[in-house]
């Protein structure tokens, strides 16, 4: 083998070893719900098969006469087949596994797959380096071809391929490349034609893709108690992750609870009572935020809440916005002049608008155990959002019902409350009147339909009974329905911080635990 040839052939396995572990981490980071360590394991197990498989040919290596007999180029040519199949099958596999076992097991099929990708790159600088006095140099341009190669399959395959293709098409785009490599390893070997054998076993994983991977995502969420019934209604895929619908019209994000789509009071599933009750803080808002859109619930809820002026809501997942879109529930607040809708981080969206200021902030954001979560639920964090806060201003954001959360909320803010899991937060006193709330109940029209019609006996009900949860939020007679910053002090006074250097809460999981039914 030419150097040149070498070089070709190192960037290529590059390429298609990377790739794998991008769209192994999009795996795994769906079936652990996005917990913090998904990365770290999938990255850990994948650098392991990849030493085992780079130790594994040391014997070719060492057998001195090698490097003239180029039909020796069969062994990467089948190494690299044998991956390219494997690394296919892998997915599908690992979701019928996890239906039985959990995950941890799963591990080592990666590291025996990454093992075979892991031992092409030495037989390639062994096949392509003469052993003279150039050695050292001409191994250094093959390690740097491979990294090339690595670097521009991480890059497309995580920012192009994920972001405009499916995960099944992903798959198998990648198992054709790899397939292609072992072709033109086989040709330079002199195995002329042979590698056309390769054309009926690419006809055949193409035809097996479809069936192979239906349900895969259904599989790897709901895990053993997934049935064949339980078929996402949508599944929207791109470069910021996965987001699925269920029949109930449940959303999950990345494999994970992410709220319903409802705006009634009636039928409560999900509590949305605590999106109206900020309109029982203030009897106007005239500017709000909305950090994280997801189903567009809270979002819709708020745009039409009496007295608001204008809510601008930040999503970083622009799949979420399509989602909704399809969904006639909520698909209107699309269309309401009152919003601007942001597609960006919060973080970095905040630190670029010092100027905004917001009477009320509503973050009914992500589980606080998920990757990147702090960025969210941090002290840190709290100070950006206070100083985008108007006078008198109120945080709102779901603690998830996690006490390190809720402790750090109260030490941020001097005055607030929790009602379930949302802790309401502010720097000045604020009243929660009841009466206040049920005045605008009776103006807060969304799509021409009040969300709580209390001329019926059911709807009476419904109003009694939120009513009381809301005073016994406030004077703390139950404290499964909430209590005042002040007690949540005392009570979780030795309560360590969330802070953005301790990420306490990201690891407060083991790496093994994986959420079942998207919890």
């Amino acid at each position: 083998m030419s150097l040149p040839v070498a070089l070709l052939v190192a960037a290529a396995a590059g390429f298609i070893a990377l790739s794998y572990e991008i769209v192994w981490f999009r795996v795994y980071g769906f079936l652990t719900g996005g917990a913090a360590s998904s990365f770290s394991v999938v990255l850990g197990v994948y650098l392991l098969g990849i030493a085992i498989g780079s130790l594994g040919v040391r014997r070719w290596c060492d057998d001195q006469g090698v490097r003239g007999d180029d039909r020796r180029l069969m062994v990467p040519a089948l190494l690299v087949l044998a991956a390219s199949l494997f690394g296919w099958a892998l997915i599908p596999a690992l979701a019928e596994t996890v239906r039985r076992v959990n995950y941890v097991y799963t591990l080592p099929a990666v590291a025996g797959v990454a093992g075979l990708l892991g031992a092409v790159l030495p037989l390639v600088a062994h096949f392509g380096v003469p052993g003279d006095d150039r050695v050292g140099e001409r191994v250094s341009w093959i390690y740097l071809a491979n990294i090339a190669g690595s670097t521009v399959g991480t890059l497309l395959t995580g920012f192009v391929a994920l972001d405009r293709w499916s995960l099944p098409t992903t798959a198998a785009v990648l198992a054709l490349a790899g397939m292609a490599l072992a072709a033109a390893l086989a040709w330079w070997a002199g195995v002329r034609w042979r590698q056309l054998a390769l054309l009926p076993v690419a006809g055949a994983m193409l035809w097996a893709t479809p069936a192979a991977f239906d349900q895969v995502y259904e599989k790897l969420m709901y895990k053993r108690k997934w049935q064949p019934d339980l078929r996402f209604v949508h599944v929207l895929e791109n470069r910021s992750g996965v987001v699925s619908t269920d029949a109930q019209g449940r959303v999950f994000g990345s494999g994970i609870y992410d709220g319903v789509f409802n705006t009634d009071l009636h039928d409560d599933i999900n509590m949305v009572m605590r999106a109206y009750a900020v309109a029982a803080l203030r009897p106007r808002y005239d500017n709000v935020l909305v950090v994280g859109f997801a189903s567009g619930s809270w979002t819709q809820i708020l745009a039409n809440m009496p007295g608001v002026g204008h809510v601008t809501a930040i999503d970083i997942n622009p799949a979420y916005f399509d989602l909704v879109r399809q969904v006639p529930k909520v698909a209107s607040v699309l269309t309401n002049p009152k919003v601007t809708f942001v597609l960006d981080d919060a973080r970095r969206w905040l630190r670029a608008h010092p100027e905004a200021r917001f009477d009320l902030i509503v973050q009914n954001t992500t589980w606080h155990w998920r990757g990147h979560a702090t960025g969210l639920l941090s002290a840190d964090y709290h100070a950006l959002t206070k100083a985008h806060l108007a006078p008198g201003g109120i945080d709102l954001f779901n603690t998830t019902s996690n006490d390190t959360v809720l402790r750090t909320g109260c030490q941020a803010f001097a005055h607030g409350f929790r009602i379930h899991n949302v802790l309401y937060g502010s720097e000045q006193p604020f009243e929660f009147d009841v009466a206040r709330l049920s005045a605008a109940l009776d103006k807060w029209y969304i799509d021409g339909k009040l969300p709580l019609d209390r001329s019926t006996d059911v709807g009476r009900g419904k109003w009694d009974t939120i009513t009381a949860t809301l005073r016994a939020a406030q004077t703390s007679d139950n404290l499964a329905l909430g209590e005042n910053c002040a007690e949540i002090r005392q009570r979780l006074g030795p309560t360590p911080l969330l802070t953005d250097d301790n990420m306490l809460t990201e690891w407060y999981r083991p790496w093994y635990a994986q959420p079942v039914g998207g919890e």
